[in-house]
């Protein structure tokens, strides 16, 4: 789950559209859900991360986001 603090940035799922963040927004992002989050370009974001535990779940860190893929969007 992301709580987006202050700022503004991005969520988006693998093969889905980003999404625009903005404080006060809040993402639930199921377990298995590959995705990324991140600062806009213009701008710093502050977000709480949380992770709720659960059974045969991890967190697994995948590649970075391609710059030229960030570039695209907002």
């Amino acid at each position: 789950m992301l709580i987006c603090v202050s700022g503004r940035g991005w969520y988006q799922e693998w093969g889905q559209e980003a999404r625009e963040l903005h404080s006060g927004d809040v993402v639930n992002i199921p377990a298995g859900v590959k995705h990324w989050h991140g600062a806009a370009q213009d701008s710093w974001f502050q977000h709480l991360a949380i992770e709720v535990p659960g059974e045969d779940t991890h967190t697994e860190w995948c590649e970075p986001v391609d710059g030229e893929q960030y570039s695209k969007i907002g």
